[in-house]
């Protein structure tokens, strides 16, 4: 009913929304309130051709009427013609380059370019761009893959950045969380790693195997076949035992879909209800776990022993399945100050999870990945989110510049901002760890709680947030999230 709502209010307001004829609209994500205000997000192409930053959402009484919209972008979307001056394979030796410049001093294998032709309405007035997706593998045959877009008519780079943005009552050892419970599916004499209360989701040996990608097209995966095992008894809690980093990737799983049924309703990373799968032991030492949209899957590596062990813990799990809830919400763009509002979700998101798992042996926290780092990483975290800067390169407060950090440094204002809103300013101790996080401008600040910190950020992402989403726009998205919150 909400889509058919809103459907009717983009036939009788277009120019409210910038559509024209030459413009077609495809319903991503719909957000019912418990009064029954309804939120309707959509993507748009002209002429055939994505529209990036083209993506809005309607707001709708409960009984149809218009309320307002959210768009990424106002500008209107026009263009002379949608013939490109750049070729295509012009467009691929550009993203290759810029993938080889992103690893210097690595010899890429098997690297593929693939353009897109789409409409960028992201950076300023829309313009033909092709979006390229350059993949590859490194030296250890890890994949490395970053997308590119490139002015279609003058061949000028617009923006780039990394695109490897992953019932039988049973138990297991993990690595990180100590003894866990697992749900899994009896299979004749044994039982499969694989939850049938949760959308089926499942985990599996990728065997140190990594995937072929061709074109942006993967012709072939690295395994994903279901673990199993006789007494439903999983892992010995060591590394020796390749089940064990396999049960810290299902409870991961598990903990995530838990947290977003539980306090947001949302089923699944989709919103469907729909189980992701894991893989564990992918490639040789590799230092990262990944989600990504086109297996629905997480993918996590061993790590190389000195810098990080598995990269299995819960707050990695849910930070990386969290960029599949952002996929299929506002899609973040995975650049600039968007971009840093994307890894910063999967932060905050990762420390919620955390704090709902109430596990003794992994306590929740505000440092983001605290279990995998090891003496060769020189610190204690990837991240904090008292005070980012601890790091060395992350950002504590908004600056002009910010946009201009990698998105894993820019997230560090949403994380300070999240942390301040939920615990306040000042030296403490919570959960048994010290924090000190001064505000920006010197003032002092109250919490509001975690709950309550979760809530308003969900609700903002979910129902205001679009593609192009700034740091301001962020702010103006968590107010108006507050308010239909609290008043």
């Amino acid at each position: 009913a909400a889509a058919h709502h809103a459907a009717a209010v983009l036939a009788d307001r277009p120019s409210a929304l910038g559509l024209t004829p030459d413009q077609e609209t495809e319903v991503r994500d719909v957000v019912v309130d418990a009064d029954g205000t309804q939120h309707v997000r959509y993507d748009r192409t002209y002429r055939g051709l994505p529209v990036l930053g083209g993506d809005f959402v309607v707001h709708l009484a409960p009984d149809g009427g218009y309320l307002g919209a959210d768009r990424a972008t106002r500008a209107a979307v026009s263009l002379p013609t949608v013939t490109p001056g750049l070729s295509a394979p012009r467009a691929a030796d550009l993203a290759a380059h810029a993938l080889r410049a992103a690893h210097p001093g690595a010899s890429l294998k098997r690297l593929t370019a693939e353009p897109e032709l789409v409409v960028d309405a992201l950076h300023g007035a829309p313009r033909l761009a092709w979006r390229t997706n350059a993949v590859a593998l490194d030296p250890l045959g890890n994949p490395v893959a970053r997308t590119v877009l490139t002015d279609a008519g003058t061949g000028a780079r617009i923006d780039a950045w990394d695109s490897l943005e992953s019932a039988a009552e049973g138990d297991g050892k993990s690595l990180y969380g100590g003894t866990v419970p697992l749900r899994t599916t009896p299979s004749g004499s044994s039982y499969q790693l694989k939850d049938p209360t949760r959308g089926g989701t499942y985990t599996g040996d990728a065997q140190n195997r990594t995937d072929l990608c061709v074109l942006g097209v993967c012709l072939v995966r690295a395994p994903s076949t279901v673990l199993t095992d006789a007494d439903n008894h999983w892992g010995t809690g060591t590394a020796d035992d390749r089940a064990s980093a396999a049960v810290d990737a299902q409870y991961g799983t598990d903990v995530t879909w838990d947290y977003y049924r539980d306090v947001h309703g949302r089923s699944g990373i989709a919103g469907d209800g729909r189980g992701s799968y894991n893989r564990v032991h992918y490639g040789t030492r590799y230092n990262n776990a990944f989600w990504d949209d086109g297996c629905f899957c997480m993918t996590y590596g061993d790590g190389d022993g000195t810098t990080f062990g598995p990269l299995v813990s819960l707050d990695v799990a849910a930070h990386e399945m969290t960029h599949g809830v952002t996929s299929s919400t506002a899609a973040l763009t995975y650049s600039g100050e968007s971009g840093g509002l994307n890894e910063a979700t999967s932060d905050i998101f990762g420390a919620l999870v955390e704090w709902h798992a109430d596990n003794a042996t992994d306590p929740g926290d505000y440092l983001i990945g605290e279990k995998v780092v090891r003496p060769g990483f020189g610190r204690d975290a990837l991240r904090r989110m008292d005070r980012p800067s601890r790091d060395g390169s992350s950002a504590d407060c908004w600056s002009t510049t910010a946009g201009d950090l990698d998105v894993h440094y820019s997230s560090g204002i949403a994380n300070h901002f999240a942390y301040l809103l939920a615990e306040g300013s000042g030296a403490k101790e919570v959960g048994g760890v010290r924090y000190d996080s001064p505000t920006c401008d010197g003032s002092t600040v109250s919490g509001i709680g975690r709950e309550k910190l979760g809530d308003v950020w969900y609700r903002a992402l979910t129902v205001y947030m679009t593609s192009s989403t700034d740091y301001a726009g962020a702010r103006t998205a968590t107010l108006k999230a507050a308010e239909d919150l609290y008043g």
